[in-house]
């Protein structure tokens, strides 16, 4: 019963997005996963459930019986029992279920009326419209400065020029209006019905749609115009957005300047190579070279020259929306455990990838990120490797904020830094500080992670 009144207080608007409410939620005892999946797909077909439960006449039947049970917790209940494929709920004996148990031919009678109506056979042929957690909030583009500069861009484009400029992405309330971002250059926000890939200028390359969040490993990496860096790896290319954002941001006096590009698998790299073909045009595409293998076989030392590298390896994508809700229907059976293992061995190769990429003897910056949520592949991977003998006796460490988007807000979660600052709530929060975060939605875009180290050389 605990994961109903848990579920409950979520069917309630709140601050923040559905997701991120949830998953940083540190209080539910019940799997962050299940909740999601249960309160979404309730939220979802909220308006059947509750002509089944009107026209059944059940509140009047729990009424008769004295039971106490709110509005929200009913719809939890009838959901699972009547519009979940597993047709039960999940709770052991209780007088509430045993009294909804009872009406369950009522039930099924008025949600076999339901499909009959709307003439299909399943609970995923009814009608419905998307959720909020459905769409992104803003859809982000960047000007691909490798193409056409910012100024070249708005007198070639009248799409772009008519758009009427805001001053935050809470006005992007419509069509025909744009924001310009204040942390990442060059990089634009518009409402997410706004018709941007059928427009010239996207068809010519000369504009990337590119998530915010996913524009910070780039932007970090050449923060400083002081350190600029000339010879860049991305280490997990593909699909390479990351990729050309690191080429757009190369020394342009520099004629040799180049990011190699790695991408172990096949179809992917196919992938990243029209991606960047797009972005390259006819005359740039020396600025991008690409390798079809796996980053962590290459030797360090065939690249003696290369100072930046940004390493965005597999993760569990619980940033991405929509990807928690499918997660957990395939998980909707398994044991906490279980994710917790995936998760364990997610940061395995995460930590492996970005410990290679510690190797490059040049190397004075590395930037990784994940567009996860978990602090399993984040903050507690950024303190194994803190942790680890070589990594330190090489000089690694986390950069200081001020050199990590000072002014984004959302840093890492100090309270993962302990074991590094020895109970010294300052030392964790200038850890923190040299770790960004994203919350999905409320951030106006996926949720992400990223973390600066640097040594000096």
């Amino acid at each position: 019963m605990n994961v109903y009144f848990e579920s409950e207080r979520f069917l309630k608007p709140g601050r923040g997005s559905l997701q991120s409410r949830i998953f940083n939620d540190k209080k539910l005892k019940n799997s962050p996963k299940h909740v999601y999946a249960l309160v979404y797909s309730t939220l979802k077909y909220k308006e059947y459930i509750q002509i089944v439960i009107k026209k059944s006449k059940i509140k009047e039947v729990i009424k008769t019986k004295k039971l106490k049970i709110t509005d929200d917790l009913l719809l939890l209940l009838v959901h699972d029992l009547i519009f979940s494929s597993k047709g039960r709920i999940q709770m052991g004996n209780h007088p509430i279920k045993d009294a909804i148990l009872k009406n369950k031919t009522r039930l099924q009678a008025e949600f076999t009326k339901l499909k009959l109506k709307y003439k299909v056979r399943s609970v995923d042929g009814l009608p419905v419209q998307l959720t909020d957690d459905d769409e992104t909030p803003v859809r982000w583009f960047r000007i691909n400065t490798i193409l056409t500069s910012p100024k070249q861009f708005y007198i070639d484009h009248e799409f772009f020029r008519n758009l009427q400029p805001v001053s935050s992405i809470q006005e992007l309330n419509q069509t025909g209006v744009i924001y310009q971002d204040d942390y990442i250059t060059n990089l634009y926000g518009v409402h997410p019905r706004e018709k941007i890939t059928s427009t010239p200028a996207y068809e010519r390359g000369e504009v990337i749609i590119q998530d915010r969040a996913s524009c910070f490993p780039a932007h970090i990496l050449n923060q400083n115009p002081n350190d600029i860096h000339k010879y860049v790896i991305d280490a997990c290319a593909a699909p390479g957005n990351k990729t050309t954002h690191c080429a757009s941001l190369l020394p342009p006096d520099q004629s040799d300047a180049v990011v190699y590009a790695f991408e172990r698998d096949t179809k992917r790299v196919e992938i990243l190579k029209t991606m960047c073909g797009r972005a390259l045009g006819k005359d740039k595409k020396s600025l991008i070279q690409i390798t079809h293998a796996d980053f962590t076989t290459t030797d360090p030392k065939d690249f003696k020259d290369v100072t930046g590298l940004v390493v965005d390896p597999s993760c569990s994508g619980s940033g991405i929306f929509g990807r928690a809700l499918e997660d957990a229907q395939k998980e909707e059976a398994a044991e906490e455990q279980v994710d917790t293992e995936r998760l364990t061995k997610l940061a395995g190769f995460q930590f492996k990838i970005v410990k290679h990429a510690m190797k490059f003897p040049s190397a004075r910056k590395v930037v990784y990120s994940t567009c996860s949520i978990h602090p399993h592949e984040n903050e507690r991977v950024v303190v194994d490797l803190l942790l680890d003998p070589e990594i330190k006796s090489a000089g690694w460490r986390l950069d200081k904020r001020e050199n990590v988007i000072p002014n984004w807000e959302r840093r890492g979660w100090k309270e993962e830094f302990t074991s590094l600052a020895d109970g010294d709530e300052k030392k964790c929060e200038q850890l923190a500080g040299g770790c960004v975060r994203s919350v999905p939605k409320e951030d106006g875009g996926i949720g992400f992670f990223a973390a600066c180290f640097v040594r000096d050389i």
